[in-house]
């Protein structure tokens, strides 16, 4: 192709223009489309397309395939085969057959992908060298030097949804959704209403992959690299549509737009634009934001990067250890003494459980007897440490309440005993039980472990005692166990007098905490 130099641009721009004369587009020696009627189209950043005229390609185009695309200022691409005798070369051509207004003079043309030809002859014409403008003003200043300061997605909406007011882009509506790393929840959707006050973020679980509304979409498409799609909302039959643009268009919408905001690891997050203004967006306006896409993407991945870790850590070492890791104690030896309550819940019977119950149902048994254990504990102002084998390692710290912290310890294995209890009323051919040791004392609250492997755990006397003592439990007929320090925090306790621990130097004073739901597992 030749190319000369471009005129000045003024900024995002779409222009299409007729060639002269004869223009043909080969595949080695073979002619894929001859016409006199082609034409070109500039779109800033990208290289110039020819179009040609349907009737003007000359070579078999097989039925309209599968593969749709999406383009906010072009609209819906289909895609057909080139059948060149036994060769088929798929999704080789594509067509827009209900243009959007700025790519009208397209509409009935057909053009070639890149890998279906080799050559295209241009005759007396020379096509302009690509034109990406110098677009500035309100909204770029603010991404460059005022967006870096916001501290949450839901602030960073707000402000972007300002600035491109500010800017002169007449939205009535924006909405973000970012996919996220987490267990539970598939992503968050942040939705920015001209004159709510606040923002509104729903938090889909992964059910959203089924659910009708999703999969009949915009987010749907965009998300799975479809690239943009663009309705005006002011058409009367409008060919590719959804269903939320009939609530849109009832609020007042007059253009809507979805473009696609890529993380670095590849996944497509969204972005959405509904215009109020009687005309819908202006070419200059939405690519400014096409432009931008990037660089708003990056904001948001550096948010979803934090909560993913954040959510991750929670997950695996549980929130309050969770935030410590994230605000900086990462070191081997990072940690505080503390004085807290521990609590050591082991599941019973958990070689002949497996055995029994076999690999599949003994994990869902085992998982059910963690969620127990976890809720009780997070509601009684305790944290899951950590899972070892079929037990659950769990402290309470004090701070200034040690009472508190002993009475809560002792009143989340009595609930958790008792839990099992209606478990097992339920069914009781697959129940859980337990054996439990609480202790209270000072422990090191910190990392331990090698230069390149560490675990957060606590370390001391009363974490070896609450251990010990839950391993006592499973011989001694007692499923609660606790250490003189609970004991006055307990309403009815047996004392068990000072007893030996497996690896405690000195003799430990124990006693037997019992709750009536003993009775039911007993049975």
């Amino acid at each position: 192709m030749n190319v000369h130099a471009p005129p000045e641009s003024k900024g995002y721009e779409i222009a299409i223009e007729r060639l002269t004369g004869r223009v043909a587009i080969y595949r080695d020696d073979l002619v894929l489309a001859e016409s006199t009627n082609a034409k070109v189209m500039y779109e800033t950043r990208l290289a110039p397309v020819i179009y040609v005229p349907r009737e003007d390609v000359c070579v078999d185009l097989g039925p309209e395939t599968d593969l749709q695309t999406f383009c906010p200022f072009k609209g819906t691409a289909t895609y057909h085969d080139v059948i060149l005798g036994d060769e088929r070369l798929s999704n080789s051509v594509w067509a827009y057959e209900d243009s959007l207004p700025e790519s009208a003079a397209i509409q009935g043309h057909i053009g070639f992908m890149p890998e279906a030809y080799t050559h295209i002859d241009l005759g007396e014409n020379q096509l302009r060298s690509v034109q990406d403008g110098n677009i500035s003003g309100p909204l770029i200043d603010w991404l460059m030097r005022g967006a870096g300061t916001i501290r949450t997605p839901e602030s960073f909406t707000k402000a972007l949804a300002e600035n491109m007011q500010q800017h002169g882009i007449a939205i009535q509506r924006l909405s973000v959704l970012v996919w996220s790393l987490h267990p539970l929840i598939a992503g968050k959707h942040y939705i920015w209403e001209k004159g709510a006050e606040e923002i509104s973020t729903n938090v889909p679980t992964y059910e959203i992959h089924d659910h009708p509304a999703f999969i009949n979409s915009p987010l749907r498409h965009v998300s799975n690299g479809l690239g943009g799609v663009r309705q005006r909302l002011t058409d009367a039959n409008p060919r590719h549509s959804f269903p939320i643009m009939e609530d849109l268009r009832a609020k007042g919408g007059t253009d809507y737009v979805a473009m696609p905001l890529p993380f670095s690891d590849g996944r497509i997050n969204v972005l959405t634009l509904t215009c109020d203004h009687p005309d819908g967006f202006t070419t200059e306006n939405l690519g400014l934001v096409f432009e931008c896409a990037s660089v708003i993407a990056r904001f948001y991945e550096v948010f979803t990067q934090r909560e993913n870790a954040q959510a991750l850590l929670e997950t695996y070492v549980g929130k309050r250890t969770g935030a410590r890791v994230l605000g900086g104690d990462i070191r081997r030896g990072d940690g505080d003494d503390i004085d807290a309550a521990i609590m050591f819940c082991d599941l019973r019977n958990s070689t002949s459980l497996e055995e029994e119950l076999g690999r599949a149902a003994y994990i869902a048994l085992l998982n059910t007897f963690f969620e127990t254990v976890s809720g009780i504990v997070h509601a009684n102002g305790g944290e899951v440490l950590k899972f070892i084998g079929d037990a659950v390692l769990a402290v309470f710290p004090a701070g200034e309440e040690p009472a508190r912290a002993r009475s809560n310890a002792q009143r989340s294995a009595i609930k958790i005993v008792e839990q099992l209890a209606e478990l097992k009323a339920s069914d009781a051919d697959h129940h859980c039980d337990c054996s439990i040791g609480i202790a209270y004392g000072r422990v090191t609250y910190g990392n331990v472990g090698s230069r390149e492997r560490l675990d957060f755990t606590v370390i001391g006397r009363a974490a070896n005692i609450a251990a010990r003592l839950g391993e006592l439990g499973k011989t001694n007929g007692h499923r609660i166990l606790v250490s003189e320090d609970i004991a006055p925090e307990c309403a009815d306790v047996l004392p068990l007098g000072p007893l030996k621990l497996h690896n405690v130097s000195r003799p430990v004073t124990c006693f037997a905490l019992h709750t009536p739901a003993e009775a039911l597992l007993d049975g």
